[in-house]
This record gives C-alpha cells, sequence and structure tokens, in this order.
C-alpha cells in the first residue's frame, strides 16, 4: 500500500532520513521544517498521514498536532510523532494533543513502515466514509459529521487475558468511566466479542492459555465485530507480535509494561476515533434511507419502486409466480387542501401511508408515487387475493374519518384504487403500471371510492 506521507522536523538530517526510509518503501514524501510550513503542507498537499517531530522552534508538534485535529477537513488524518522523547507523561501529552502514535527514536523501521500502513488503511476507510457523507449533503440530506469533538467519551470494553490479576489491573484503571466485561478463553472472547456490542476490544498477545493474535485475526473477521476498535497489548520489544497485529487490523497497541495514563489516553483516542466513525456510517445510512424515502410519509419513493418492481417481474418470470401491482388515489384530495389547508393535507397523506402499511403484509412494498397518489406491489400474489386487500384498505379509508390538528378535528376521505396483476411473461413494469392506472382512471369515471381490476 503506499501513501503520502508528510515529514515534519526542523533538522534537516532527520527529514532526509526519512525520507530516504520511506521512498524506499515506494511511499511517496512531502516535507516541512516547522509548524506553520507543516499546516501550509496539510492544506495544500491532503496528505493520507504526518510523521511529526516534537521539539520544533516557534510552533511545537503538540500545538500543530491540536489544529490539525481540531479541523474538520483534516481531523481524520492520522498523525504519529516522532521524538526522542521517551517518558510515558510525553507519549500521554502526544496522545491527548491528538495523536494516533507517539513513537521513540531510534525507530525501527519494520514497526514504522508497519504502523505507517496500518494507519493509511484505516484513514482509507474513513475517506470514504467521508466522500459518502459529502454525497449526502450535497444533495441536502444530512449534515455533516463535523470535527472529533468528544473530547472523553465512555464506553463498553471487553479485556481479553487469562491472568485475574491483570484483568483486576484493567477493571480497576478503566473503571467506574467506563463499563468493563472481561473474558479468559477463547471462545467466551469470541462469544462475547459478538453479542456484546463493545466499543472497545482489549486482548493480550501474552496469554498462555492461547493465541491472541489468532484471536484478533477472528474478530476481524466477524461481521459484527469488524468495525470495532482493538487494542493489542504487548511485551516491549516484541516486534514481530507488533508488525503481525497492525497488519491484520489491529487498531492501537500497548507496550508492557503497561502505564496507566497512557492505557486511558489510548483508549480516549480509540474511542473518540469509533464515535466519529459511527457517526460517519450513520449518516451513510440515513442518505441511503432518505434517498428511497418519501420524507412526509415515511414509505418508499417513486424511485426505489420502479427499481424494486423490476426485479419483482425478473423474479416471478423465474418462479411462476404473478405479482399484482395496486395504485391509489384519494378522492378530491384538492378540495382537502383549499379547505383545511396543506398542513391539514399533509396530515392526511400521513394518515393514509399508515392506513396502507397495517392492511398489507410484510413482503409487499407500499410507497408513495406522487402528490396524493400511492402504490402497493405485491410480490406472490394473484389478482383476487390482492383485490381482497385492496377492498380491505378501501373500507378502513371510507369508515374511518382521518384525524387533523384544526376544526373540525377529523374529515371523511375516501380513496379509489385501480389494480393489476401479471398476465404474461416478459410484460415490463410500465406495462404492468400503465394497466394498473387505466383501472384507476376507471374508478374514477365509475364514480369513485372504488376498487378496479383491469384486464390484460
Amino acid at each position: 500500500m503506499t501513501a503520502r506521507v508528510l515529514v515534519v522536523d526542523d533538522i534537516l538530517s532527520n527529514v532526509k532520513l526519512l525520507e530516504a526510509k520511506l521512498t524506499t518503501e515506494y511511499f511517496e514524501v512531502v516535507t516541512a521544517f516547522n509548524g506553520e510550513e507543516a499546516l501550509q503542507r496539510i492544506a495544500a498537499e491532503t496528505p493520507d498521514i504526518v510523521l511529526l517531530d516534537v521539539m520544533m522552534p516557534g510552533m511545537d508538534g503538540f500545538e500543530v498536532c491540536r489544529r490539525i485535529k481540531s479541523d474538520p477537513k483534516t481531523a481524520h488524518v492520522p498523525v504519529v510523532m516522532v521524538t526522542a522523547l521517551d517518558q510515558p507523561a510525553d507519549r500521554v501529552a502526544g496522545l491527548d494533543a491528538g495523536a494516533d502514535d507517539f513513537l521513540t527514536k531510534p525507530i525501527d523501521d519494520t514497526a514504522l513502515f508497519a504502523r505507517v500502513r496500518s494507519l493509511v488503511r484505516l484513514k482509507t476507510m474513513t475517506d470514504e466514509l467521508l466522500m459518502r457523507e459529502a454525497t449526502g449533503q450535497s444533495m441536502g440530506l444530512v449534515e455533516g459529521a463535523g470535527a472529533q469533538v468528544e473530547v472523553d467519551p465512555a464506553g463498553r470494553i471487553l479485556v481479553v487475558e487469562d491472568r485475574p490479576e491483570t484483568v483486576a489491573w484493567f477493571q480497576a484503571a478503566l473503571e467506574p468511566k467506563n463499563e468493563v466485561a472481561a473474558a479468559g478463553t477463547f471462545d467466551e472472547a469470541l462469544v462475547r466479542a459478538r453479542g456484546g456490542d463493545f466499543d472497545l476490544i482489549v486482548v493480550s498477545l501474552g496469554m498462555k492459555a492461547f493465541d491472541g493474535l489468532r484471536l484478533c485475526s477472528h474478530l476481524r473477521s466477524l461481521p459484527e465485530v469488524r468495525n470495532t476498535p482493538i487494542l493489542a497489548v504487548i511485551s516491549e520489544g516484541d516486534s514481530r507480535k507488533l508488525i503481525q497485529a497492525l497488519d491484520m487490523g489491529v487498531n492501537d497497541y500497548l507496550m508492557r509494561p503497561v502505564d496507566q495514563n497512557e492505557l486511558m489516553a489510548r483508549v480516549r483516542t480509540q474511542l473518540r476515533k469509533k464515535r466519529y466513525a459511527d457517526k460517519l456510517r450513520h449518516n451513510m445510512q440515513l442518505s441511503l434511507e432518505m434517498a428511497i424515502t418519501d420524507q412526509l410519509t415515511g414509505l418508499h419513493n417513486r424511485r426505489y419502486m420502479s427499481r424494486h418492481l423490476d426485479t419483482l417481474l425478473k423474479s416471478s418470470v423465474a418462479n411462476g409466480k404473478p405479482v399484482s401491482f395496486l395504485i391509489m388515489d384519494i378522492d378530491y384530495f384538492k378540495a382537502v387542501n383549499d379547505t383545511y389547508g396543506h398542513d391539514a393535507g399533509d396530515e392526511v397523506l400521513r394518515e393514509f401511508a399508515g392506513r396502507i402499511s397495517a392492511n398489507v403484509r410484510g413482503m409487499d412494498l407500499a410507497c408513495r408515487f406522487g402528490g396524493e397518489e400511492f402504490v402497493v406491489v405485491m410480490p406472490d400474489t394473484d389478482i383476487a387475493y390482492a383485490y381482497t386487500v385492496a377492498e380491505r384498505l378501501r373500507h378502513s379509508v371510507e369508515t374511518t374519518p382521518f384525524p387533523i390538528s384544526r376544526a373540525p378535528h377529523q374529515i371523511n376521505v375516501t380513496i379509489s384504487i385501480g389494480m393489476a396483476s401479471t398476465a404474461k411473461a416478459g410484460e415490463t413494469a410500465d406495462e404492468l403500471l400503465h394497466r394498473a392506472d387505466q383501472a384507476l382512471y376507471r374508478a374514477k369515471r365509475e364514480g369513485r371510492n372504488r376498487v378496479i381490476a383491469e384486464a390484460a
């Protein structure tokens, strides 16, 4: 995997050394020699990751990192602080500033490259979610997720460790702010992870009872856990396990002996990232739903119905079962708007959508076709059964007044329904819709408040 890496350091030799190493690994490298230049480069070059020195004149690395992470446009860009500082307090300060990792010189090149690739891989996933969110925003469907503004989130954390005293230490460190559960065997960890809706899984890679790396691999293959961050706990100097863990999708790691403050800082970082990614996924799902849903009634819209009907007709040819189609119209709906106002008309449309949903099956597709017209697509349904459903719906509308929020607070409504059923193999959606539409016109001509089935 290649990536654009921004290297920031005020010492030319440090920059050139990292540039040479990264270029050898086929990374594209851009450079900056102070904080202000780094921020300008980020705005102009859109790097995939930033390798940032801490001790620089003027604006230090901590401040640069804070500014990167506070800007919604760059908050998701991974920042790795590469510095000679080696105290736990320094690492915590970097993580609290928003850094994704804090690497101390001299750095093992293989571990550095693995970490860069891991963070770039995670950023690529976020980029995809951001792109889809941008599409939703451009269509006016969702608001942006914004920057990762939740400073100190709490979450549900699963600790996987087979030594009770170590589990107790983690629980004491993470509770009561977080809800902590523990698992001491391979199978228990999988069961808990699948059903626990956890925000973070902490896995010890030094367990004797089973292989923690194998567990991490299994967790990454489970749909229920695929987006849950994993924090691995590794013995200091075990670069082989670290590289394997990062390559299989572990999000972050801690070296033993674990510093409590660093643990809390890395947990906060992963929980913040998960909250942000969850919101992006929620916005993506919302965009998809809104793109195929009528916003007034909550039913599917015409665009979705057209695609779905084409699919059902193809299936009908394959299985030899008919598809029935109902198109219905609220009688004299213009008079409702003119007499009671458009807000009352909207209330009638919402209530009618609810009546439709209450009278059709879960397998049937109810949609708002446009204006006061609605349709129901009924797979595996012949014309006789479809007529029974249509008549039940018509009767429900006729006999039960529709509530509205202004006087007289309820009004009587009737509907006309036209219907058709597939009559021959290869019939198109347009042909079926046309026959049902002709039946609807006939129902209106014959006095409204009736169901008419059009012959093929």
